[in-house]
């Protein structure tokens, strides 16, 4: 009897495995884990969220033209060159499918955002993983492992999960090195984390074959929303958009957006909060002899002797009511993700922390 069995490709997909919540035992926990803004959201996408509860009944316009108008005017962008998705995730399916398929190649990088790989098979095609150099994109790895297979290319900008950054000069170079028939996907979830970033932008403006990616999810706190954007040529965004279910965004997502995007204000205090934060935490990591490189995000990447220490080390953080990504998926089995949280958050991290090195050296 003939059995139903999914497309090549599908079932060597590995699950997603998002940052925990909770902690056996206790009520209340400092979620690290999932790099989440410690303040939330802004008061105003609070409540246009609240006011949209009016017109639950209604089906939301399909072009999210407000939605992209508003992510235009505040980040000097053309609104007709803006697509927007359920979380940038979305926007990163829209261009594999788009793009890429059976017999085809993605290349992504070694350390980089898990969800790359599992897009490309998603599609068929192939997940090409080049080294990276010390935690960093080596533009050099991926220039040599583009084949005439080669479709899309992702980087992360900064880059998940080790914060680290390519300079603009470094990502040029990389978009000059690339036939001008592959796609470079320059992910920016974290670019308001990094002082005068773009995201990605100039080089849209400068090349048909790169399109740049946003998200709510992060700085601006809406990642129980799920919504993102993406930016790039019109002929990329026509063809993205005509993959792009008509209702994939609901009122309430896109009136929240909305008011989140025009609160730069609030942006601006988290992204100062964060620099301030990120920097204290990251200095007491390397006294204490924990490794630590630059980051330009809102989390760090705490690096440890070996996998041992990191595990006892996420365990005494969890005995202290903390929960911090482990990433040995990523290839980093002696290392920590710990998102960079408000002042009270980060004091319990470094405190915690403390004890534990202090055990181990009384040990």
């Amino acid at each position: 009897m003939t059995q139903i069995t999914p497309k090549r490709g599908i079932m060597d997909i590995a699950l997603y495995v998002s940052g925990e919540s909770r902690l056996a035992g206790r009520d209340t926990v400092l979620k690290l884990s999932s790099n989440e803004n410690p303040l939330g959201c802004s008061d105003a996408a609070r409540a246009a969220y609240a006011a949209a509860a009016d017109d639950l009944h209604r089906y939301p316009n399909t072009d999210h033209a407000p939605l992209r108008r508003a992510i235009g005017e505040v980040h000097g962008l053309d609104p007709d060159r803006i697509i927007c998705g359920v979380g940038s995730d979305e926007v990163l399916q829209f261009v594999v499918h788009a793009f890429a398929g059976a017999g085809d190649e993605v290349i992504t990088t070694e350390h980089g955002f898990s969800m790359y790989p599992i897009l490309a098979r998603m599609v068929g095609a192939a997940p090409v993983t080049v080294p990276e150099a010390e935690r960093r994109i080596d533009i050099d790895a991926i220039l040599a492992a583009v084949t005439d297979r080669t479709r899309v290319v992702f980087i992360a900008n900064p880059a998940n999960p080790t914060g680290t950054m390519l300079t603009q000069d470094e990502v040029q170079r990389l978009v000059d090195g690339l036939p001008q028939s592959v796609l470079l996907v320059h992910d920016g979830a974290y670019t308001e984390f990094a002082a005068g970033a773009d995201g990605g932008a100039g080089l849209v403006d400068r090349h048909s074959n790169v399109i740049m990616t946003r998200t709510f999810s992060k700085i601006h706190g809406l990642g129980g929303l799920r919504i993102g954007w993406g930016y790039a040529s019109r002929q990329i965004i026509d063809v993205l958009n005509r993959i792009r279910q008509p209702f994939n965004l609901s009122n309430a997502q896109m009136a929240a957006a909305e008011a989140a995007i025009r609160d730069t204000a609030f942006r601006d205090h988290c992204a100062d909060l964060n620099a301030r934060m990120r920097e204290r935490l990251r200095n007491s990591l390397i006294q204490m002899g924990i490794g630590c490189d630059e980051s330009f995000a809102n989390f760090v990447l705490a690096r440890f002797a070996d996998a041992p220490e990191a595990e006892a080390a996420d365990a005494a953080l969890r005995a202290d009511g903390i929960l911090v990504r482990r990433v040995s998926s990523y290839g980093l089995p002696a290392a920590l993700r710990i998102t960079v949280g408000d002042e009270e958050g980060v004091t319990r991290v470094i405190d915690s922390l403390g004890r534990f090195k202090a055990d181990r050296r009384g040990a």
